[in-house]
This record gives structure tokens, sequence and C-alpha cells, in this order.
């Protein structure tokens, strides 16, 4: 698949609009599903020190405190600037524009990995509601598995249409912060099971959210993040960087 040439259909761009989501299969190929693991795995193992960047999205949702539940890595293409040059930023590049216009740039990246038998749930809530204000609301997210996603590891649901409506009162998880949570049902929302390499385009005013992991086997996940390159601007001169914190500072050790 090329990046320059990949063409979401009329279909898929009325169902995006429609529904608030997307499911694209097989955006990288299964060889491809390797190196990235191999990468992937490289950054939960420690070979890349990824410091204040990295956290437990477990904390105070229920997480026992035995190691991390959800491990979050913020900014994985500041420790590895290659990766934007690889496969899988430059499709979901592509399929933005296609989706939302041709103004849709990189914004931020990050890792999210539920570990075995931890049974954490990421909480019902929308991407919009981290935002500062800006005038200009498209945005998009791309979350791909790297292993199967399944209900019971924590494969994402979505409440179709939810982006269309005013975004829904948003707390915090914890006494002290953290996660944002909305209500929501799953009643409301569809389960979307994938295999490896293929992935999920998603609104950020879109209502989503995952079961824990109550199985054996790890949920690992690779989210980009994209929005007009006028509003990524605005974001920065504000100085919101999604949590970017010194990465560009560190180096890797090994991988």
């Amino acid at each position: 698949m090329s990046a320059n040439n990949y063409k979401v259909s009329a279909h898929q761009i009325r169902f995006f609009n429609e529904n608030g989501y997307l499911l694209i299969e097989d955006i990288i190929s299964p060889k491809e599903v390797h190196i990235y693991s191999d990468i992937y795995n490289g950054f939960l193992e420690g070979a890349i020190n990824t410091g204040k960047n990295r956290g437990d999205l477990g904390a105070g949702l229920g997480n026992p405190g035995k190691g991390e539940s959800i491990t979050q890595i913020m900014w994985p293409s500041d420790f590895m600037p290659q990766l934007l040059s690889m496969p899988y930023h430059e499709r979901v590049l592509a399929i933005s524009r296609e989706l939302l216009g041709d103004d849709m740039d990189f914004d931020f990246d990050m890792l999210i990995s539920k570990a075995p038998e931890t049974n954490t749930p990421t909480p019902w809530h929308q991407d919009a509601a981290y935002w500062i204000n800006m005038p200009d609301t498209r945005a998009v997210s791309c979350w791909m598995a790297l292993d199967h996603a399944t209900k019971d590891n924590g494969c994402m649901w979505y409440g179709a249409g939810s982006h269309k409506l005013p975004l829904r009162p948003h707390r915090f998880a914890g006494k002290e912060g953290g996660a944002l949570v909305c209500d929501g049902s799953e009643e409301e929302g569809i389960a979307i099971e994938i295999r490896p390499g293929s992935c999920i385009f998603h609104h950020g005013h879109t209502l989503h959210y995952s079961r824990g992991n109550s199985t054996s086997g790890n949920r690992r996940a690779f989210i980009v993040n994209l929005r007009p390159a006028a509003m990524i601007a605005l974001e920065r001169e504000q100085g919101h960087d999604h949590g970017r914190g010194n990465a560009s500072d560190r180096k890797v050790r090994n991988l």
C-alpha cells in the first residue's frame, strides 16, 4: 500500500461522517506488524528511556498497584523520529486528509498497552474533553492494534453518531485528577474487534471506551492523532503539547 495514493471510498467517507469512526483493515502488512511489534516492545521493556513520558493510566481506575495496568507512552516519535517516515504514520496522514481535509497534519502519537490479566477498563470519554478551546474542531485519531483486539482484552467500543451531539460533561476519574470520564454504557456502543495491523479512525468528539484486559496476552495499541495544521500551531502557542515533556532530549539506549 502506498501512502501517497491511498484513497478511501466515498462510502467510507460517508460512514465516517455519519458514525464518527471507520475501520480500516490491514493499514500495515503482516511483515510490518512484526517490525512495529519489535519497536513497541523496545519501548515497553525499557530499551528506550521514556522517563516522565511514560505513565499508568490505570492509576485511579481500579489498578491495585501491582505494576502498570494501562501503560501510556507519549510521543514515541520523539524518541524514534524515523517512525514519522515509516508506513503507519504516512498512511494515517493520507487517510486523515481524505476524511477531513488536505490541511490535516500530525499532532502527536502515543502507545497504550493493557497488560495481561490487569482487567482495568478505560472509561467512557470523548477526546475533545482534553482539548483547549479551538475555532476548528476537526480532529481524528487512528487506533492501530498490534495484537488481536477483542472484547475480553480491551478492544474499542464507539458510540455511533455521538460526534454530532454536544460534548458530554466530563469529570476526573480519580480524586487527584488523571483520566477523564463521562457517562456512557455498552448498550449505546458497538465493539470493534480487529486483527493486528488493522485500525480504527475516530473523530475527536466520538464517545469511546474499552474493557480491561482479562486475558493472558497483551493488548498493544499504537495511536496517531491529527488535526488541522493551523490548530496545531494554536495549541503550541498556548503551551498545549499533549505531555511532550523533554522527550527530544533523551536517547535510545538499545533497540
